[in-house]
């Protein structure tokens, strides 16, 4: 059966720390509770993508279509107003992610349009040369044992130098 999407709505990709039983799923539990957010499976992209972990733990996917895996995660229907608290989270306003278009599958095999938070076009492909150009399929939770949370990290710092920092030196 075919998933549609209300105009009023978004169908969401994730395939990082908002999946299920990884630090971030909390907001999506909060946001199902809400009405906001309904679960829709497991998907894949269709096509492939480089999927990388930066500092802290952070997985980043990169928009270089061609490269990489096609990458596994889960799909949310999220509706307008569950669509901000996803957005503050993954940065949008600061330049941390993008929420740019993708396509998806599941196991009834109809490609699906959605969205994903990719990482920023001002540090994406820099990320990943950093990382070797070797990448995931998925984010999984031996790498998730990795990430840090907002809080458990510096206060005083700015994060886009800190991933420029990364980038240029490894730090």
């Amino acid at each position: 059966m075919a998933i549609s999407s209300k105009s009023d709505s978004h169908f969401i990709f994730t395939y990082g720390t908002l999946k299920r039983g990884f630090p971030n799923h909390s907001l999506m539990e909060n946001l199902i509770s809400g009405g906001d957010v309904v679960f829709a499976g497991e998907y894949t992209t269709v096509e492939t993508f480089p999927l990388c972990c930066g500092p802290y733990g952070i997985p980043y996917l990169i928009n270089l279509t061609g490269s990489g895996h096609r990458v596994r995660g889960e799909l949310y229907k999220v509706n307008n107003s569950g669509l901000g608290p996803l957005d503050d989270l993954e940065g949008i306003e600061i330049g941390h992610y993008e929420r740019l278009p993708v396509t998806v599958v599941g196991d009834g095999g109809e490609p699906v349009a959605a969205e994903a938070y990719f990482a920023h076009r001002s540090f994406g492909e820099g990320m990943w040369k950093r990382c070797g150009e070797v990448g995931i399929e998925e984010f999984s939770m031996e790498l998730g044992k990795k990430y840090q949370r907002k809080e458990e990290r510096p206060s005083n710092h700015d994060f886009l130098q800190h991933i420029r920092n990364f980038i240029s030196n490894g730090e």
